[in-house]
């Protein structure tokens, strides 16, 4: 084989093999974000990882959760509970800053990206969902999450409320059922490059 031939053969791989990634890329990023559009998360960050500070974490938490749990009731879309906490968030500041002991509190509400998280009887892939996210003071403590919407926060997560938030192959893709392991990990390692390209500054999180 001579030289020439065999540099056509690797550019006609690499081009293939570019080809699949990007399919790859592009399908992962279009589950993610069909995943992410049924869900509202809530982000509850410390001041810092003071055993104080991280039980005064979960009081602020319990709080947020007792002020929207009653205002969220009448959500039946993910569109009607932003609309609801966007309406609500000097409300939500006002309960969190109550429980907080003169800590600032900063509220937002606006996509976020979330590492992987994993639930009884599901795990949800890293990537951007839209956040309530309650920062205490420096907000460099460690952090607690959950989902709003559809409401699982007060009790055990499960997974009946977050099955009827989504389209049957996106559930059937966070729960990893059969032949779904392989696109799970798909979705996984693109939120996982989104996770390395903002820590290295190269794309926002976009949050308000």
């Amino acid at each position: 084989m001579d030289k020439r031939r065999f540099l056509k053969i690797w550019e006609a791989s690499a081009l293939v093999a570019l080809c699949i990634c990007l399919c790859a890329a592009v399908w992962a990023q279009g589950r993610q974000l069909s995943i992410s559009a049924g869900l509202v998360r809530l982000h509850v960050l410390a001041a810092s990882d003071d055993e104080y500070e991280q039980e005064l974490k979960l009081r602020v938490r319990d709080a947020v959760l007792d002020y929207i749990s009653p205002r969220l009731e009448p959500a039946e879309t993910p569109a009607e509970a932003r609309s609801i906490l966007r309406g609500e968030l000097e409300g939500i500041g006002q309960a969190a800053a109550a429980a907080a002991e003169g800590r600032a509190v900063t509220v937002s509400l606006g996509p976020e990206l979330y590492p992987r998280r994993d639930y009884a009887g599901f795990a949800l892939p890293a990537g951007r969902y839209e956040s309530l996210r309650i920062i205490l003071g420096e907000g460099e403590g460690h952090n607690w999450w959950c989902i709003v919407f559809p409401p699982v926060c007060l009790s055990a997560v499960q997974s009946e409320p977050i099955e009827e938030a989504m389209s049957a192959e996106d559930y059937a893709l966070i729960t990893r059922q059969d032949g779904y392991e392989l696109r799970f990990r798909t979705v996984e390692l693109w939120g996982e490059l989104l996770e390395k390209l903002e820590e290295n500054g190269w794309i926002t999180s976009g949050g308000e």
